[in-house]
């Protein structure tokens, strides 16, 4: 499932993301409902869901994730801010989501009772199996290879959204190697790195050791 409270965060917050209308016409608004379909489909061995933080509002409910495992993946802000301004440069400290993330870290860890996973996205980069290897343990998982390659391509479960945010994915085959340089920023976006910083550092410090 990809980010099924996406529309219902656009609908509640008037933002005005790319592809706005589209994803309001085509995706599920309602918070409740889509809360609703996060519980479907539970005879499947796995169904995996992709949620992002920030869409997670205060009045969204939140009981759904009692019965879900949670992992969160995190990414630098540099690479974080590098990659969301091409495609929006105004960005603001709220679009990239890292208070959001640390928020719903805490709310999930009190509502489960325990911490989820932290998965660093440059481990991942680093040593594809050996991350997702460490990944699938914290979440009594069994490894699987064919977590390390796919077919290019859309895939029948991305959004509409896909369109502006997913052409890397949709031409990849795999993980790419990591560069291990950090993106430079524009001075523009100089406090908005610095904002983001602490709350990436309390997670980072959490995350899983290789």
């Amino acid at each position: 499932m990809d980010e099924p409270f996406y529309a219902a965060y656009l609908a509640s917050s008037g933002r005005a993301d790319p592809g706005r209308d589209d994803i309001l016409t085509a995706h599920e608004t309602d918070p409740q409902q889509a809360a609703q379909d996060c519980l479907k489909n539970r005879d499947a061995d796995y169904v995996f869901q992709k949620h992002m933080p920030l869409h997670m509002l205060s009045h969204f409910p939140l009981d759904w994730a009692e019965q879900a495992q949670h992992f969160f993946l995190l990414r630098h802000p540099r690479r974080v801010i590098a990659s969301y301004t091409k495609v929006r440069p105004d960005a603001a400290v709220a679009d990239l989501g890292f208070r959001a993330q640390r928020q719903l870290y805490a709310k999930l860890t009190d509502i489960t009772g325990m911490p989820p996973p932290i998965i660093h996205s440059e481990d991942i980069l680093k040593a594809p199996k050996a991350a997702l290897s460490a990944l699938c343990r914290a979440m009594d998982m069994s490894f699987d290879k064919a977590m390390l390659s796919w077919t290019p391509g859309a895939k029948p479960e991305d959004g509409v959204w896909a369109k502006y945010w997913y052409d890397n994915v949709i031409n990849s085959s795999g993980f790419a190697p990591l560069n291990p340089k950090l993106p430079k920023l524009s001075p523009r976006y100089d406090d908005i790195l610095k904002a983001c910083e602490a709350d990436y550092a309390a997670l980072a410090q959490e995350a899983l050791n290789l």
